[in-house]
């Protein structure tokens, strides 16, 4: 990957600006938008406090900002892109519309992806007359600490733009993965959610609660699961012991097939969470705040920026 490549990045928000971070630290020159232009005038700044926040040193932080060029269109942030992510909300008329305008404008062997959580990306590209060259990243936020980048085949993603933009996120110091079909949620997201949802049902079956979910998961096998992935555990207790498990425990897990009636109870009665003071559990906003303190420091601590 050549140093003096441009990767675009169109969204300046909590995604883009991450994305873009990532990108102008490794060396590579940025070139970002955002149709909002507060969202322009705070990017430097929102970089700034980031890298901060991760224990970078001013010297650092400023040849990363040097790298990233904030344009006022879209159409002069992709002119010259080798690759351009998308980091817009999750609307796919929003997305579609912005893939059209990227591939008026962008190079024609520019890889264009989209950033996007569960939304598929084959239905996002439908209506580009080069699909080849498009496909799915999912940065998982924050994207400048958490190193797994999803990387989604569609059913028109040539190999030659898998493969480049897979060795572009490992230069970048990513840790991609291939998804080769596109199905909602990906890798991550479907395992995440199959564990939340039997999370919520321990709490609706009047099980537990959820202070009890939270501190089983956190106090067990959440503390191996950075360093030991479900299957290798699987091979490591043994297959004929999984299966044995499997033979009693599957039976009675949760396997509805839309959301659970107390999660769709909460939002109806306004307990959003964090946000409202009240979700699954209550909050005050200095909990809140510690939470998210302590989640901002342990991936910094994994990013191996700041010493324990």
């Amino acid at each position: 990957m050549r140093q003096d490549r441009i990767i675009g990045v169109i969204g300046a928000g909590l995604m883009g600006h991450g994305i873009a971070l990532v990108m102008a630290r490794s060396g590579l020159r940025v070139a970002i938008t955002d149709p909002m232009a507060e969202a322009r005038a705070a990017l430097p700044g929102r970089v700034r406090d980031s890298m901060a926040l991760m224990g970078h040193d001013e010297a650092t932080i400023s040849a990363t900002l040097s790298r990233i060029a904030v344009h006022d269109t879209l159409a002069a942030t992709v002119a010259e892109a080798h690759a351009v992510f998308e980091a817009a909300p999750e609307k796919m008329a929003l997305k579609q519309s912005i893939f059209a305008e990227i591939e008026t404008h962008a190079p024609r062997d520019c890889i264009l992806a989209s950033n996007t959580s569960v939304m598929p990306i084959t239905e996002i590209m439908q209506g580009l007359a080069h699909k080849d060259r498009a496909l799915g990243t999912h940065w998982w936020n924050p994207p400048h600490m958490i190193p797994l980048v999803e990387v989604i085949r569609t059913e028109g993603t040539a190999e030659p733009a898998m493969a480049t933009m897979m060795a572009l996120l490992a230069e970048a110091g990513k840790t991609p993965v291939r998804v080769d079909k596109d199905v909602p949620g990906f890798i991550g997201n479907r395992l995440q959610h199959a564990l939340w949802r039997e999370a919520v049902s321990l709490v609706e079956r009047g099980i537990c609660d959820a202070e009890s979910v939270d501190t089983v998961v956190k106090s067990c096998f959440g503390r191996r699961l950075s360093v030991l992935g479900p299957l290798e555990n699987a091979d490591l207790v043994g297959t004929d012991l999984t299966l044995d498990i499997h033979n009693t425990v599957l039976a009675d897990l949760e396997d509805r097939k839309g959301p659970s009636p107390y999660l769709e109870g909460l939002v109806a009665e306004g307990k959003l969470g964090m946000k409202s003071g009240e979700g699954f559990r209550s909050w005050t906003e200095a909990e809140a705040t510690a939470v998210r303190n302590r989640v901002a420091r342990h991936l910094t601590k994994l990013e191996g920026i700041l010493e324990d």
